[in-house]
């Protein structure tokens, strides 16, 4: 399949799920985290699909590189972010493995996009 943009890329697919799952667990969480964990989590995951987009319309593989890096970093927030919440009990040791399980797996997607791009340098 032909990469016309950066929604055929599957690892932006992969972060646009987990943006989509992020905001649905967290309606549950308390009200008073609306400006707390709810918004930092949603942020994070936000921050994933955008930097993978942003990066892929850059000129320059070392800018593509640069943003597949914010990325990742992004996810890593989130997957702390998750762990939070469930030490906090706003979601169940179920659902946090779940999502772990996924963002391991979004996590490969980018280190392997983030490995082609550097042996195209």
């Amino acid at each position: 399949m032909a990469i016309n943009d950066f929604r055929d890329l599957r690892v932006w697919q992969s972060g646009m799920d987990m943006v989509v799952q992020v905001y649905r667990f967290t309606e549950s969480f308390p009200s008073h985290e609306i400006y707390g964990l709810t918004s930092q989590m949603r942020r994070a995951a936000v921050s994933i699909p955008s930097n993978i987009a942003e990066g892929h319309t850059r000129e320059h593989i070392n800018e593509y590189l640069h943003f597949i890096s914010i990325a990742i970093g992004s996810l890593s927030e989130l997957q702390t972010q998750i762990e939070i919440a469930r030490r906090l009990n706003y979601i169940s040791p179920e659902t946090s493995d779940r999502h772990t399980q996924q963002m391991i797996s979004l996590s490969k997607q980018l280190y392997a996009l983030r490995n082609s791009l550097t042996r195209q340098r």
